[in-house]
């Protein structure tokens, strides 16, 4: 049964990042340079620690989204350094100095707590972007990525900190993403069609 769940893990990171890649190409999304970096980086740290600590075939939905995450980051470069502000620039050398700390520690689920932890200093400027400019993003890549988190805790082979921690905080992140894109596109509609009918 974990088979099963990882590989629907797998598949869902595919089927909510080929639509993401597909709109970042078309320039209806634009993925926040910065943030997309760091979860390069971020996602092998957490690879090789799930890895390590004996996720089996939990990892494979890691490897695959991790896959994705590279080939955004990417198109990121191209596109997405119009809403990029001075404040993100802090949370990106942040974000990079906690590095430092993973390379020094030769423990798996060190290296772990730290990547998470990058992670969500790394999600600030993208959430900070899509509060204001929700027309940027989409809801379906993070309403996957959150069900693909709750499957791959359920395919993983061991529970520990190393294994579970990042899943857990990209189940509480993406939820907000979703709540953001969905509810402030939804105020801007019924603002403009206000508008519209004065």
């Amino acid at each position: 049964m974990k088979n099963v769940f990882a590989v629907i893990a797998a598949i869902l990171a595919i089927a909510g990042n080929l639509p993401y890649i597909r709109d970042a190409f078309t320039k209806r999304v634009k993925p926040h340079p910065f943030t997309w970096l760091v979860w390069t980086i971020v996602s092998a740290i957490v690879l090789f620690g799930q890895i390590v600590e004996g996720a089996g075939i939990g990892a494979l939905p890691t490897a695959v989204a991790g896959a994705f995450t590279t080939i955004i980051f990417l198109f990121s470069i191209q596109y997405g350094f119009k809403y990029v502000k001075k404040s993100d620039k802090y949370f990106l050398a942040a974000a990079l100095l906690g590095i430092i700390p993973w390379l020094i520690f030769d423990n798996a689920t060190v290296s772990v707590i730290i990547a998470v932890a990058i992670d969500l200093i790394a999600f600030v400027p993208t959430l900070r972007k899509t509060y204001f400019h929700p027309e940027t993003e989409t809801p379906i890549l993070y309403g996957s990525n959150v069900l693909r988190h709750i499957l791959t805790l359920f395919s993983l082979q061991a529970y520990n900190i190393a294994t579970t921690l990042h899943s857990i905080s990209m189940i509480i992140t993406n939820s907000t993403m979703v709540v953001l894109t969905t509810s402030k596109k939804a105020h801007i509609k019924a603002h403009k069609n206000n508008t519209t009918l004065k």
